[in-house]
């Protein structure tokens, strides 16, 4: 039991708990009792007593640092990169992001690349006398081909070549004439080739390139059993009388303006960018198909390059593609129609255009005939002038022959200035009803339409029909010269 001492309040500086103790001598049991069971005095209520309140301690200051110098931490990678290493990092990491963005552009491109290349491979070869009967748009067939024929014929000879040599075999090798070196780019099936055989001046080397295999192999075909026709070709078959040899070829799959063509053996022993201005192709043709390097402007840059590179100084380009010109007059008539209605229902003078229903997209500029169709698939320039010049997309559509292919659109006058950034200078450039006005009558080329077909024998009516020229004015004809 506590003593009277131990109930009195316990002196200020035992506010301290004091530590547990045991006492460890035995009790009645035997056992040893801790006094933790006994009550503890100082943990019951104590009297109040404010005199003997402490005041607070204050708060020691922390020491003062040594004067010691401290251990210096040692950088990072970052921090011991130089400037010049942050940078070049900093230029990789854009380097890499670049290199992703292109290549997310790349393959939406490379889709709409496999869409015509795939459509051009599965497009069947029905052969001559299918064309000529019973082809629906076998006057429009003829025609074009009628056109390409003016238009070798008119601009492939040099300007020394002397007309009629190729017929009195004096412009052979050997004869003291000289023969062509042809590179023709997009040549798809070869349907050019018997018009090359019929050339004012001879071809002696003809290389043809296009992205679609199956094309290139039929072109091989076609080549083939023009060598076992003995060289003919074309229309008119042995000109004036005198047996053509066949010229040698060469055909090769190949993306003519994505990727450089400076890659095929041909063409680098012809003469590729040579600093020889002798050295190179006479003539590169691109018939139908270059309205598809017009996508981006790369791949308009691309294309001339290697037109550039492949002609020697004095070599011709030669070509048609779509009429920027019917294009831009076709866009601006759908815009202001489009226009009219529009203020007309906003002024109340007409009801509102039910062309489509609400939630439909809106109609976008769009024309052609029972045998094509020109759509573009978003808006158009209000002015039908087309800026920047490259990519306005629309989905071409020919009866037999294209199947809602996507194309682009060649702004003339863009075209031609770029192409004289490639030392490549205008020398021609006419709509196909304008070259049909103005050659039908040719000594040469108004004979050669009726043996195509493109009109009755003698001079009489023409073959074709309203639609098919309608058609055929979508197109230009164009020669360049390398200076």
């Amino acid at each position: 039991m506590a003593s009277d001492d131990e109930r009195s309040p316990r002196p200020r500086k035992r506010l301290v708990q004091r530590k547990q103790s045991y006492d460890r001598s035995p009790d009645r049991n035997g056992s040893r009792t801790s006094r933790r069971d006994e009550p503890d005095l100082d943990q019951l209520p104590q009297p109040y007593d404010a005199k003997k309140l402490e005041p607070a301690k204050k708060r020691q200051r922390s020491r003062s640092p040594s004067d010691a110098p401290r251990k210096q931490k040692r950088p990072g990678r970052v921090a011991r990169l130089s400037s010049r290493e942050r940078d070049e990092a900093k230029r990789r990491q854009e380097d890499r992001e670049r290199a992703a963005a292109q290549a997310a552009e790349h393959a939406a491109r490379g889709a709409i690349n496999d869409v015509v290349r795939q459509h051009y491979n599965a497009v069947p070869e029905r052969g001559r006398d299918w064309r000529k009967t019973d082809s629906n748009i076998k006057g429009l067939r003829s025609f074009n081909n009628w056109v390409k024929s003016t238009i070798i014929q008119k601009f492939s000879p040099d300007e020394d070549h002397t007309p009629g040599a190729h017929e009195q075999g004096r412009d052979l090798v050997g004869v003291g004439g000289k023969e062509l070196l042809v590179l023709d780019l997009g040549c798809g099936k070869g349907g050019d080739l018997g018009k090359w055989q019929q050339a004012p001046q001879s071809v002696q080397l003809y290389v043809g390139l296009d992205p679609a295999e199956v094309s290139i192999q039929q072109a091989l075909d076609r080549y083939r059993q023009m060598g076992q026709r003995g060289g003919r070709g074309g229309r008119g078959g042995h000109r004036g009388g005198r047996h053509q040899r066949l010229f040698e070829a060469y055909f090769y799959p190949k993306d003519c303006f994505g990727t450089s063509i400076a890659d095929i053996d041909i063409i680098r022993d012809v003469g590729f960018e040579s600093s020889m201005g002798s050295r190179g192709f006479d003539i590169v043709s691109m018939m139908f198909c270059m309205h598809y390097a017009f996508e981006t402007e790369a791949k308009a840059r691309q294309m001339l390059k290697n037109v550039s590179g492949a002609l020697k100084k004095g070599g011709r380009l030669i070509g048609c593609i779509p009429n920027s010109d019917i294009i831009g007059e076709k866009v601006t008539q759908f815009n202001e129609r489009m226009a009219a209605k529009k203020a007309e229902a906003a002024d109340g003078e007409a009801p509102p255009s039910d062309d489509h229903e609400e939630g439909e997209a809106e109609q976008t500029a769009e024309w052609g005939n029972k045998y094509y169709r020109v759509r573009f698939p978003g808006k158009t320039p209000e002015d039908g002038i087309f800026r920047p010049p490259f990519g306005w997309k629309y989905n071409f559509f020919l009866d037999e022959a294209v199947e809602e292919v996507p194309e682009y659109v060649v702004p003339w006058e863009a075209f031609r200035a770029l192409a004289e950034d490639y030392n490549l200078e205008l020398q021609w450039h006419e709509s196909f009803k304008d070259i049909w006005e103005k050659e039908k009558d040719d000594r040469t080329l108004g004979p050669l339409s009726e043996r195509m077909g493109v009109r009755e024998r003698g001079g009489g009516d023409l073959l074709v029909s309203p639609e098919e020229m309608e058609v055929a004015n979508f197109y230009v004809a164009f020669c360049f010269y390398k200076v």
